[in-house]
């Protein structure tokens, strides 16, 4: 197998070629940069190798910042959908930071160009924190641990079921009306209907009671039903 610097200096003569096909004088190894192109009375761009991705070569880029805004970094092409969804995160990566993106097809040299240095500002979603801001006023207290991964999160969705949940098990079946009034969850009858975990079944036209998966539901999440309960939340 091919050490890493063979791989490396495979990359420079597609790129060598391509700079120079658009003007630029090209030398390598220049100061701490892999590659240096000099075109008129341009700004410097350097473009720095690596033989995949990774946080390393966008260190490395970030420093040669400090030389010019004219950065890229340079990686041999990703193959297949997992090469595909890793340019995506790549690409998005490399325009917040100001970078150039460059991709290298091995087999035949060719030069991809994803992205050029720009400065970036990042478009907000309205709607993205219209939807942060409602869950976060609506969830009862603080159920969750931040970093957690693999882990059924508590939503404020989820603490709406809880609440239907304990309320049809001390009271039977009831109206959906009157589980919306009695827990004060609006969309009660939506989450019985669409019953996404199980819990409830309709035993009437408009009717709701517990399924076996909702009694067991019930000491499965006997401590948040309790949280719940302690806020004056259920």
């Amino acid at each position: 197998m091919a050490d890493h610097k063979s791989s490396e200096t495979a990359l420079y003569a597609p790129v060598k070629r391509f700079l120079e096909a658009q003007g630029y004088e090209v030398k390598a190894e220049i100061g701490p940069a892999d590659i240096v192109a000099l075109r008129g009375d341009e700004a410097p761009l350097i473009v720095e190798l690596k033989t995949g991705f990774s946080l390393s070569l966008v260190h490395q880029a970030i420093e040669r910042q400090k030389i010019t805004d004219q950065v890229y970094v340079a990686a041999p092409a990703g193959k297949g959908m997992r090469g595909r969804k890793a340019l995506v995160k790549n690409r998005t990566l490399c325009r917040r930071l100001g970078l150039g993106l460059i991709s290298v097809r091995l087999r035949d040299g060719h030069v991809f160009v994803h992205c050029d240095p720009a400065p970036y500002r990042p478009r907000q979603s309205a709607q993205k924190k219209k939807l942060l801001l409602a869950e976060f006023a609506k969830r009862a207290g603080d159920p969750n641990v931040g970093g957690a991964t693999r882990v059924k999160l508590m939503t404020a969705y989820r603490q709406d079921a809880l609440r239907c949940l304990s309320f049809l098990s001390k009271e039977g079946a009831t109206k959906a009306a009157i589980v919306a009034k009695a827990c004060n969850v609006e969309l009660a009858r939506r989450i019985m209907a669409d019953n996404h975990y199980g819990w409830f079944a309709r035993v009437a036209t408009g009717i709701y009671d517990l399924t076996p998966e909702g009694t067991k539901a019930l000491a499965l999440y006997a401590d948040d039903i309790k949280a719940l309960a302690s806020s004056r939340d259920l």
